[in-house]
């Protein structure tokens, strides 16, 4: 998924005064008691819905919503609205959930297991417009027992399938009366979650107010904003400047803070990855020797210590090399010479300038990244600078998501993926060729029937040790025939003003800043003494 579609969520409810982004967060005098109780964060982007139906949340950390589970700061699942984690039976083909007792929307209304069977079914209907429902796609059906337990049978033993209970539930007397696409949910939610909206401005802020009632314990965070600001200098100078309390900011730019005494960084290792989608459409990029060519001409020992200042690792793959999953003997070093031979045994020939040509056709395409993104900015021209030393020409130009998403189809994109938990869980969406061209799910198209082999076993098998062969064999697929360039795994990086404790960082996903980041447990943060 790719940093413009990051799902936000709320529930209205204004009453508090909001706070507003250009008001100085640690300012003192009559407003210092009330500048303790809020905190101001800079962010990049802003949600497209605030429906957990269309997608926000799905991963977790919802700041309105609660799932049945949710993960603590070592990721390990834990009971969020389910009293404990589910009773696994039926040869893992069945999952009880007991819900928690005496949780309440923010309405009033009291939860129960039909809130749950809806919102499960609501995704899962094909009328709903959302591009996860495939993550899903081992639910055979959900019922609810009486008002506290909710069954889900699956269609056949699905290992991971408890870490997709963390996926928010919304209100069936709410949403169960609009359209899920289009009904006033999807700006104006309902949730059971710490957090309540008051206000959204497009473009300019999302402002919270703690929920008194919530079910967890009321927060001592009072008050929460989400500044919407979309270029990473501003939002260091807005950080510097005591307009925000905290920032997500690319890693030189968080270095610029590091001799702050009233500010402190945190570091949150990530499966977030850049990469370079190849559409399989285009003649140049969906020639297998130009991708195999780019992937031995990139130097991402150089992205990582020049573009993100060491705060990343090498990316061979969509899994980071830290990873259990990880196959070993699919890390590579850079290889020009080998580059060479394959695209002249290929007829790629170099012409006078250069740039190696075919039949006639230039080895050249056009790479595209999202404006205000410095970080993408300088892994397209450094990949450019690489393809070159290789004779293939890579235009790089900036633009808006408007701009771009109508180009994906025959355009390459620096994009960002990566999902946390589980390997099917961000692997099927980026590769199986049944999702080739939904939305922002296999940007490039891409096509391997051996990775769609291996996908499956992945996905349907229980033995671990198959799981780990299907996975092995799936990179060592992606390393012949690679339909992505991958570049970095990206660490990411938080500036934060020091007068909150409580603050830790999880392992994230692609997705961050909204709802990821070291706020991921702002409900649970405590003043500073």
């Amino acid at each position: 998924m790719t940093t413009r579609r990051i799902r936000g969520a709320a529930a209205v409810l204004a009453t508090a005064s909001v706070v507003t982004a250009c008001s100085a967060p640690g300012s003192g005098g009559a407003d210092g008691a009330a500048a303790a109780e809020s905190v101001v964060i800079g962010v990049s982007t802003e949600p497209d819905t605030l429906s957990p139906l269309l997608g926000y949340g799905k991963d977790g950390n919802s700041k309105i919503f609660d799932g049945l589970l949710a993960r603590d700061a070592d990721m390990n699942l834990r009971p969020a609205l389910a009293k404990a984690l589910p009773k696994i039976t039926d040869g893992g083909r069945t999952y009880t959930y007991t819900l928690r007792e005496g949780v309440e929307f923010s309405d009033g209304e009291p939860l129960t297991a039909r809130d749950v069977v809806f919102t499960y079914r609501t995704v899962l209907d094909d009328g709903t417009n959302n591009t996860f429902k495939s993550e899903l796609a081992a639910v055979e059906d959900i019922r609810a027992v009486g008002d506290d337990t909710v069954v889900f049978t699956l269609r056949h033993p699905y290992v991971p399938f408890a870490a997709r209970t963390v996926l928010p539930v919304v209100p069936e007397h709410v949403a169960g009366k609009q359209d899920p696409n289009t009904g006033a949910f999807n700006t104006e939610p309902v949730g059971t979650g710490p957090y309540v909206l008051v206000d959204w401005r497009k473009g300019e802020k999302l402002t919270f107010k703690a929920n008194p009632h919530y079910w967890g314990g009321a927060p001592k965070v009072k008050k929460l904003t989400m500044a919407i600001v979309a270029d990473d200098d501003v939002r260091a100078t807005r950080l510097r400047s005591g307009d925000l309390d905290g920032a997500v900011l690319p890693p030189n730019l968080a270095a610029t803070f590091k001799n702050d005494d009233d500010k402190k960084t945190y570091r949150a290792t990530s499966y977030d990855f850049r990469a370079v989608t190849l559409p399989s459409g285009s003649p140049v990029t969906g020639d297998t020797a130009i991708r195999r060519a780019l992937d031995l001409a990139v130097d991402r020992q150089a992205m990582v210590d020049k573009i993100l200042d060491g705060a990343g690792r090498p990316a061979y793959g969509p899994l980071p090399v830290d990873d259990p999953w990880f196959a070993e003997d699919v890390e590579r070093s850079r290889d020009l010479a080998e580059a060479g031979r394959i695209l002249d045994a290929a007829g790629w020939k170099e012409d006078n300038d250069g740039i190696r040509a075919k039949d006639g056709r230039p080895a050249r395409f056009t790479l595209y990244y999202p404006s205000g993104d410095k970080v993408r900015q300088d892994h397209a021209l450094a990949y450019a600078s690489d393809a070159k030393k290789a004779g293939i020409d890579v235009r790089v130009q900036s633009a808006t998501w408007e701009v771009i998403e109508p180009r994906m189809k025959h355009d390459a994109v620096l994009a960002g993926f990566g999902s946390i938990g589980d390997p099917d869980f961000g692997l099927y969406t980026l590769l199986h060729s049944s999702l080739a061209g939904d939305g922002f799910n296999n940007m490039a198209r891409y096509d391997n029937p051996a990775v769609d082999r291996a996908l499956e076993t992945g996905r349907r098998t229980q033995d671990p040790k198959a799981r780990k062969a299907a996975y092995d064999d799936l990179q060592r697929a992606l390393m012949k025939d690679p339909g992505y360039t991958f570049l970095t795994h990206i660490d990411h990086m938080y500036v934060l003003a020091d007068r909150w404790k409580g603050l830790t960082t999880q392992t994230e996903p692609h997705e961050h800043g909204f709802a990821a980041g070291p706020w991921w447990n702002v409900e649970d943060w405590q003043p500073a003494p």
